[in-house]
């Protein structure tokens, strides 16, 4: 495994930190109190001025590896840069047009969709001139297994009809918000995996409705959460993402290179924590000393930057291997990366939160936003309990390919007979 950064990846890591410390960290402030003036649903302005400075300087699609339409880079290359806009992490993907749910769907418009699908939809994404929202989660059942989902995608003629109840459905309280893609049952009778099927579902469409938005922690997100009810909702069929019934399938594309951002914003967002807990622990005296001198507060430093070492390099092995051998080979490294990463950022981001004391906890740092995010992370995009299963499941395949190998057996209690 060679992860050195290519000479593409250090040019734009160099363009990358100069953006953020000349422009994205300066803007934070103005982006929070413009935020609070006015719609908190609508981009800031300066939002507005941060996107055309990043796409002057090439800042633009990084995480498409499409070089006609993005940046051209392997989800390796991509990895580091992810973290660097995990940094500020409202802002800086956000303005390079990297911003989830939006990537994903441009990934699967990309992979699934047709010439005329692209030219409507993913053009304009790609442009940033709209944004989308992705309609997977269900509050009536356990969506962590996505073939208990129960929205109804019915035809009729040549329409789909859908009627069904969505929920966490990020970007759908934007009013750029123009698109929703909709995974949902067509073919109730088929294997379970081919049971569902994603559609395109225009935003304007009659029947939909987003019933409200829902605040992450306390945190209501600028483009929503929402909760959306599909009621006799008719489009298209040609409005089909890949073919009927390749919904799953087409899911699994989607999440696995959006785990790797994920992971890599997150682990942006817990080193910018650690370095703000180490300078505060050297700015601040307490009991006759600086809180540095401290052994506790150095033992709290100290495993922040162990853990955040081995977490990044866990992501950046699922990141090589899904370059190498491909998603479905990485697929126990995903499911690792992600319970790893959103793991070591909630423990780093919340060691910050104490030495920060009763500033920890206020609106005067990030670290609140940054702890939601982390937290959430364990929930959104499969609970951490279901990628541990993956891993497991992994490993006793392996002990069960051992056995067999040797010809042992084993006893219920586990002792090899």
């Amino acid at each position: 495994m060679d992860f050195a950064e290519t000479s593409r990846v250090k040019e734009l890591r160099r363009e990358l930190e100069a953006f953020m410390d000349e422009r994205v960290y300066p803007a934070e402030p103005v982006y929070h109190r413009q935020l609070a003036e006015g719609d908190r649903n609508v981009l800031p302005p300066i939002m507005e001025e941060l996107k055309v400075e990043a796409r002057a300087r090439g800042l633009w699609n990084l995480f498409l590896p499409d070089s006609e339409r993005g940046a051209g880079l392997t989800n390796l290359e991509y990895a580091p840069l992810a973290e660097i806009m995990g940094r500020s992490l409202l802002m800086a993907s956000e303005a390079c047009n990297c911003s989830a749910p939006d990537t994903g769907n441009m990934e699967i418009l990309h992979l699934f969709g047709t010439d005329e699908q692209q030219q409507r939809w993913l053009r304009p994404l790609l442009d940033g001139e709209i944004r989308s929202a992705f309609c997977m989660t269900e509050p009536a059942v356990a969506s962590s297994d996505a073939t208990n989902i129960r929205t109804a995608i019915v035809r009729e003629g040549d329409e789909y009809v859908i009627n069904g109840r969505k929920w966490w459905s990020t970007g759908t309280a934007d009013p750029r918000c123009e698109l929703l893609i909709v995974m949902g049952v067509t073919d109730p009778d088929n294997d379970r995996h081919r049971r569902q099927s994603m559609v395109i579902v225009p935003r304007s469409t009659p029947g939909v409705e987003v019933v409200r938005d829902l605040p992450m922690l306390g945190f209501h997100d600028q483009h929503g959460h929402g909760e959306v009810v599909f009621e006799d909702v008719r489009v298209p069929v040609n409005n089909v993402l890949g073919e009927q019934g390749a919904g799953f399938a087409i899911a699994q594309a989607r999440l696995g290179p959006g785990r790797i951002h994920h992971c890599m914003r997150v682990i942006g967002a817990a080193e910018r924590a650690l370095e703000m807990m180490a300078e505060r622990a050297l700015q601040r005296t307490a009991f006759g000393g600086p809180l540095a001198d401290k052994s506790l507060i150095q033992s709290y430093v100290a495993e922040s930057r162990i853990e955040l070492e081995q977490a990044r390099l866990l992501v950046l092995k699922a990141a090589w291997m899904m370059d190498t051998v491909g998603n479905r080979e990485a697929r126990t490294e995903i499911a690792a990366i992600k319970v790893a990463a959103a793991r070591t950022a909630s423990s780093v981001i919340d060691r910050a939160i104490q030495i920060f004391g009763g500033a920890g906890i206020g609106d005067d740092t990030q670290l609140p936003l940054a702890f939601a995010y982390a937290r959430h992370l364990r929930i959104a995009d499969g609970p951490d309990e279901v990628h541990l299963r993956t891993v497991a499941r992994q490993e006793f395949r392996r002990a069960q390919e051992r056995l067999d190998a040797r010809g042992a057996e084993v006893s219920p209690a586990g002792a090899r007979a």
